[in-house]
């Protein structure tokens, strides 16, 4: 059994402008509107999301309990599921273990796994509420279902991703499909590269 922890925003959702809104909404809620633009946005994802605030000055508990409020708002529905994903999720699923492994919140991804169908097929859930760092998430995962690093990969679609994923001694996945662009997600050098969702399949 080889173990696929999956990252949400990005990967598995198309939902750029519901979390850049939500960020940023956050921000000005406690007074630090950092972001003037997407491309902003997105640099907060070159590396943790979480650290990348730190580094910026936020209180991450301040971050947090403004999320609360702001996140209950959330029309998960605005979120949609990236086309040829599911396909390759349920195949992936007959053999293998698969982990949800994100900066986004508990309950917006279960609300959003069971809008799109796709709650039988990931047998966990790692978000913000369980602890901040990728790397750190990705070892409990290793440790909790009994795989061997060589067996895990993550998949991720932002440099950030790819960075706590070498960080933490496993294969790491790029995809171009989500926030960050195939020349810079090249740039990270992932162990694999991939254009379009079916070519996960070459990892079974």
């Amino acid at each position: 059994m080889k173990l696929f922890l999956f990252d949400f925003d990005g990967v598995l959702a198309d939902s750029l402008e519901v979390y850049e809104k939500t960020v940023t909404d956050c921000l000005k809620d406690i007074k630090q509107p950092l972001i003037e633009s997407r491309e902003e946005f997105l640099e907060l994802f070159e590396d943790n999301f979480y650290a990348s605030l730190k580094n910026k000055g936020i209180d991450l508990d301040e971050f947090m309990k403004a999320a609360e409020s702001i996140l209950a708002k959330v029309k998960i529905k605005d979120m949609k599921p990236f086309p040829d994903v599911a396909p390759v999720i349920q195949e992936l699923h007959k053999k293998h273990c698969l982990i949800v492994v994100s900066s986004n919140d508990y309950a917006s991804i279960k609300e959003a796994l069971d809008l799109f169908n796709y709650d039988d097929y990931f047998r966990d859930i790692l978000g913000s509420d369980f602890m901040f760092s990728k790397k750190e998430k990705i070892l409990y995962a290793a440790g909790k279902y009994n795989v061997e690093l060589e067996d895990i990969y993550y998949i991720g679609d932002t440099t950030g991703d790819i960075k706590e994923g070498k960080q933490a001694g496993i294969k790491t996945v790029g995809v171009t499909w989500g926030w960050h662009g195939k020349e810079k997600m090249a740039a990270a050098k992932p162990d694999y590269l991939f254009d379009h969702p079916g070519e996960l399949l070459q990892l079974n």
